[in-house]
């Protein structure tokens, strides 16, 4: 399914804010996250429903749920949340675990540019271009990335990176 950059960001908002809280996500929390209007969610929420990729949950502690359409279309596996193994990231001198969904690198065959581009399962919103991070090590080859944040690309969860050290510990 083809979906426009600003539906792609406000459906990640809405799985991300859903598989923290394991509850409906309200509109207003969905355009705070977003900054975007509440009216502008609710709209989008209406057109995202008729394409089966959210439901509406009614009352007071109701908003929108995401449907297991709204996984893959996002390329995601709504039950992963279970068994996914979580990397260290160090951003801001902070150690935090998140869940990666990939990483992949982009160019690797130069000398002095190696590019990846690292998705996460939750919002890259906390970071901006020029931040330095830390990522690793992986859970089965303790691949450690160093490197700068060149891109922030919200509607996917993804940093794109300028890579400056990788290491990964030499097995006897």
């Amino acid at each position: 399914m083809d979906l426009t950059s600003s539906q792609r960001e406000i459906l990640n908002a809405l799985v991300n804010g859903y598989e923290a809280a394991e509850s409906p996500m309200p509109a207003t929390e969905i355009a705070e996250v977003c900054d975007r209007h509440v009216g502008t969610i609710r709209n989008l929420m209406q057109m995202m429903k008729s394409l089966g990729l959210v439901e509406g949950v009614p009352g007071s502690e109701g908003g929108y749920v995401p449907t297991d359409a709204a996984f893959e279309a996002l390329g995601r596996d709504p039950d992963a949340e279970s068994d996914t193994e979580t990397l260290g990231l160090a951003h801001d001198y902070d150690r935090i675990d998140v869940a990666v969904e990939s990483i992949d690198f982009v160019n690797v065959h130069h000398p002095d540019k190696c590019r990846a581009s690292v998705t996460f399962r939750e919002s890259v919103t906390r970071f901006s271009a020029g931040d330095p991070v830390i990522v690793g090590p992986t859970p089965n080859s303790g691949l450690v990335m160093t490197g700068q944040v060149e891109a922030v690309d919200e509607a996917r969860n993804a940093l794109h990176l300028n890579v400056a050290r990788l290491e990964a510990p030499m097995e006897p």
